[in-house]
């Protein structure tokens, strides 16, 4: 096996082993390919009964086939979303029952107590597999054919369990270019690239799905990959922000700008193929205040469907604060009393009010912290008047907040809060667990306001917890969630790590 795992007895020759990059798509059909494999002459004809041992919790290759037990581990994934798997262990039955306890560990489980010296496979499977709700072994039955094109091996496979049947095609070589160039010459591109173990468990129901979520802001790109596990909860798989500042010109032109635009499109573009490498079932995008209000948003949304395929779509002020809403309430335990959740962005800030998960009153303004920036140039140090004014102005754009009643419980959520929270914290490295559930009160917004205002944007860059890219935009968003806590009479909030993304999931995809 790996350096992490011992080598099995029998697989001990396995070391010399150089191994394969893999590339492989399920389906009925495969157009082009069927026609040109269909044409050549098949290098070999192979039928196969198999057992797979298939885990939620892995995507390990774990099969036995003629008696013996064969396994592979994931090595690495490389940029065109080529997976190289090693071979870990080829072993005769009875297994020792050290080796099944590595094995176990390659399912991502834990073996319960061995009894025995060694396992036979009904044994393993009756004593190992069946008792943990994780594992199942499936019977499978194979018809391969295999092929050379171009000195790259391509197997046609037709597969069928008890219950279920499709086919599929994997081409390897231990040349990933070579790899690369066979998928595209057989007219293979833009399928997905699933490797067996997990497309078993599609077929079967029984795997975790994979979604992602891209939205995109006046200030940020956020990317999220949830993966919805058996229990029906999620699983976060990826978490970040890529702060393009789309919003930048807006102020005073109304439209869009050339640079950030393409700044935009190149981080999406980057989001939704890293989402297909990871093998995600389907991909949301969502546009938000920037793409609201400039007249020219249809360039970026057209841009990224013709790179990508992906629709952009641009959320009305309100749905986007009813999905903060949701996102807040599900991650959080805030009790049955009135709730607040407001969620302050580069171009907007969107508010919701309700009572345990119900809404009662949703709306947006135009009230961000990329405008505010620009208009009282509030990128670098200020004095105390210039403050002053964009809090007054701040104030009267945010006059909806008037006279109403203080609320139960107040939630903040989005990238000035957030960074807001790391700050407080002092978090060398972003971590999403702490942040979430922060209590920030008056007194700490003041003092940030204080620190951000004093410095220019470089010497904020140097501030731990702020994220660098985000020193020019902060003081304008402490300065609109300090005007909240006025307006709703608050002492304190809660910051909430889950935001706009979050909702889009559990809505879309739940």
């Amino acid at each position: 096996m790996t350096s992490q795992t011992p080598v099995a007895e029998g697989g001990a020759g396995l070391a010399g082993i150089v191994p394969r990059w893999e590339w492989r798509t399920f389906g009925e059909r495969f157009g082009e390919a069927d026609e040109r494999l269909g044409a050549m002459e098949t290098d070999r004809v192979q039928e196969s009964d198999e057992v797979y041992l298939l885990s939620l919790e892995s995507d390990a290759s774990v099969k036995v086939r003629g008696g013996l037990m064969d396994v592979k581990q994931l090595e690495t994934r490389n940029e065109d979303g080529l997976e190289q798997w090693r071979p870990v262990m080829k072993a005769s039955f009875p297994l020792p029952a050290r080796d099944v306890a590595a094995l176990a560990a390659i399912l991502g489980v834990r073996a319960p107590a061995l009894t025995r010296e060694a396992y036979t496979l009904e044994q393993l499977v009756d004593e190992v597999v069946r008792p943990d709700g994780r594992l199942r072994a499936v019977e499978v039955h194979k018809h391969r054919e295999h092929f050379l094109p171009g000195g790259c091996m391509a197997e046609l496979t037709e597969l069928a369990t008890e219950s279920v049947a499709t086919r599929t095609i994997a081409i390897e070589s231990e040349d990933p270019a070579l790899v690369s160039a066979t998928v595209r010459d057989l007219g293979l591109a833009g399928r997905p690239n699933t490797c067996l173990a997990r497309g078993l468990k599609e077929l079967l129901g029984i795997a975790t799905a994979r979604y992602a979520v891209i939205d995109v802001g006046t200030n940020s790109v956020k990317f999220h990959i949830g993966e919805r596990l058996a229990d029906r909860q999620w699983r976060t798989v990826i978490d970040r922000a890529e702060i393009t500042q789309l919003g930048e010109g807006i102020e005073g032109t109304g439209r869009l700008q050339p640079e950030p635009v393409e700044r935009t499109v190149e981080a999406v573009v980057g989001m939704v193929e890293e989402a297909r490498r990871e093998h995600v079932h389907d991909i949301a995008a969502v546009g938000t205040a920037g793409l609201r209000i400039a007249s020219n948003s249809a360039v970026l949304v057209d841009e990224v469907r013709e790179r990508t395929g992906i629709d952009v779509r641009v959320i009305p002020g309100e749905e986007e604060a009813r999905l903060a809403f949701l996102a807040a309430t599900s991650a959080l335990g805030l009790g049955e009393g009135s709730l607040a959740v407001f969620d302050t962005g580069g171009g907007s800030s969107q508010f919701t009010f309700g009572h345990g998960r119900e809404v009662d009153e949703r709306f947006s303004v135009d009230v961000g912290a990329v405008r505010f920036t620009e208009r009282f140039g509030l990128a670098g140090a200020i004095s105390e008047v210039v403050l002053k004014e964009a809090l007054g102005a701040i104030a009267e754009e945010l006059e909806r907040l008037d006279g109403r009643s203080k609320p139960d419980a107040l939630v903040g959520l989005g990238g000035a809060v957030t960074n807001l929270a790391a700050v407080y914290h002092e978090l060398e490295t972003y971590d999403a667990d702490v942040v979430q559930g922060t209590v920030l009160d008056r007194a700490e917004i003041d003092q940030q306001i204080e620190l951000y205002r004093t410095r220019s944007a470089d010497e904020r860059r140097a501030i731990t917890g702020l994220q660098p890219k985000r020193a020019e935009v902060i003081l304008a968003g402490a300065c609109v969630v300090r005007t909240i806590l006025d307006k709703l009479d608050c002492e304190s909030f809660t910051v909430s790590d889950r935001g706009l993304r979050h909702g889009v999931l559990v809505e879309r995809f739940a």
